[in-house]
């Protein structure tokens, strides 16, 4: 099954990617890293748990999980037609795939107008489909909460990926509000000091070829 086909079912965790079309930027000022946070905050903490990301230039990283629940209003969705049963029905355009699909769509589509207006640039800005891969093991959930901060420095965006500014490394030890689960993820590994220890530690991407995703 390609990336793009792993369905997106309620209750699981996933890898998801995506960059620019065709390797293009997709942050092209610093203001538009906290810019496309607020936007991904807004149309899908309804639908999805984000326990770590990483935005780098021309793409970004996530570890998530499709919500139980989605307690979702169907206005949400009023460009889809058809929504005649409850959102948890499993096949079908209410199908979770579709509604979580439904809502990074929306999340691109915004995001993307508002840099091509600020750019000058016409036309899209995220490759289609998005790239997924379930995370299906407790080992492979805490190594990629790693790797996707890791991944600035794998990419020589800077000498110690602890420092960089546009991941959930340093954002999960804020006492600030958030809509991300900073505190679900301390208490996975125990307490901070286990966190950062963790994050110290030299691990082998060997062991999770097969949950990355890169182009």
């Amino acid at each position: 099954m390609k990336q793009y086909e792993v369905p997106l079912e309620t209750g699981k965790y996933y890898h998801i990617y995506n960059r620019g079309i065709n390797g293009t930027n997709l942050f092209f000022e610093e203001r538009n890293y906290l810019f496309f946070l607020e936007k991904y905050s807004f149309y899908m903490s309804k639908v999805l748990e984000t326990y770590a990301y990483c935005l780098l230039g021309n793409h970004f990283h996530l570890l998530v999980k499709v919500k139980d629940n989605l307690n979702l209003d169907l206005t949400d969705f009023k460009n889809l037609s058809g929504l005649n049963t409850g959102l948890n029905t499993k096949n079908g355009l209410h199908a979770p795939d579709r509604l979580v699909s439904k809502k990074f769509s929306d999340f691109f589509n915004s995001y993307s107008k508002s840099i091509n207006k600020a750019q000058n640039r016409t036309g899209g800005l995220f490759e289609t489909p998005f790239k997924r891969k379930v995370v299906n093991s407790d080992t492979y959930f805490t190594q990629l909460i790693w790797y996707i901060h890791f991944n600035p420095q794998k990419h020589g965006f800077i000498s110690d990926f602890k420092d960089y500014p546009y991941s959930s490394y340093q954002s999960n030890f804020s006492n600030k509000l958030s809509k991300f689960a900073q505190d679900q993820v301390i208490d996975w590994f125990g307490n901070e000091n286990n966190y950062r220890n963790f994050h110290t530690i030299a691990h082998s991407e060997k062991n999770i070829n097969h949950l990355t995703i890169e182009f």
